[in-house]
């Protein structure tokens, strides 16, 4: 007898619509949102297989500090920004002539971070458009600050899917590929032996007895 297939996990997700209006917060959105969310969602698949509640911890740690102590540096500068603003009586803040709205699924609590990240980047991008239309600000410091802050969130989006690769590898050194596989609903052959060869061949001389939080320890370090 054919065995029964199994049934999707039901995960509880929100619906929610964002609206971008700066060009440097759509273009982390486009370049990296996708892959921050697919990341995310797949470091609570493995941890969640792998049941260890320390790792648990330690990982959920990890992630939440990086994209924390970003957000507490975005705050910081549209606080410094503000205070500028204020002191040059400026009140009226800028349209945009092509915000961009979009629907994300909310499916974690690291995903709501992100995206109020985000959201908190693009109005610091306002604040900060508004000085320089303003002509407190230089086209050139407009222009660094701009990119800075662009650069930043997308850096952190790259650590983020940087951990969940790491947070893979280990898994399936464990034996547990198949059902990492089975949870994300991927094609159980091709890839993933790629996938495994890739973090062998940077990371040969880690023993297979390393928790996920002792590959990740270095993650700790991030800067801006």
């Amino acid at each position: 007898m054919a065995e029964a297939k199994s049934r999707q996990y039901s995960r509880p997700v929100f619906d929610q619509a964002v609206t971008i209006r700066s060009e440097q917060a759509q273009r982390v959105m486009a370049r990296e949102f996708s892959r921050v969310v697919s990341a995310l969602y797949a470091i609570d698949v493995i941890l969640r297989i792998i049941g260890d509640d320390q790792e648990i911890d330690e990982v959920e740690t990890v992630v939440n500090t990086l994209i924390g102590d970003c957000g507490k540096d975005v705050q910081s500068e549209k606080a410094r920004l503000d205070k500028l603003r204020e002191d040059n009586g400026i009140t009226q803040l800028p349209r945009y002539t092509n915000p961009a709205t979009t629907t994300v699924r909310i499916v974690s609590p690291q995903v709501a971070q992100f995206v109020a990240l985000v959201q908190r980047m693009d109005d610091l991008m306002v604040t900060l458009d508004a000085l320089w239309l303003c002509g407190i600000l230089t086209n050139k410091q407009r222009s660094n600050g701009a990119y800075q802050w662009q650069q930043r969130l997308l850096r952190l989006g790259r650590r983020i899917v940087e951990i969940e690769r790491r947070a893979r590898v280990s898994a399936v050194k464990r034996g547990k590929e198949a059902e990492i596989r089975e949870s994300m609903g991927e094609p159980a052959s091709g890839e993933a032996e790629a996938a495994v060869s890739e973090g062998s061949d940077s990371r040969a001389s880690e023993p297979e007895e390393n928790s996920i939080a002792e590959i990740l320890q270095s993650e700790t370090s991030f800067s801006s």
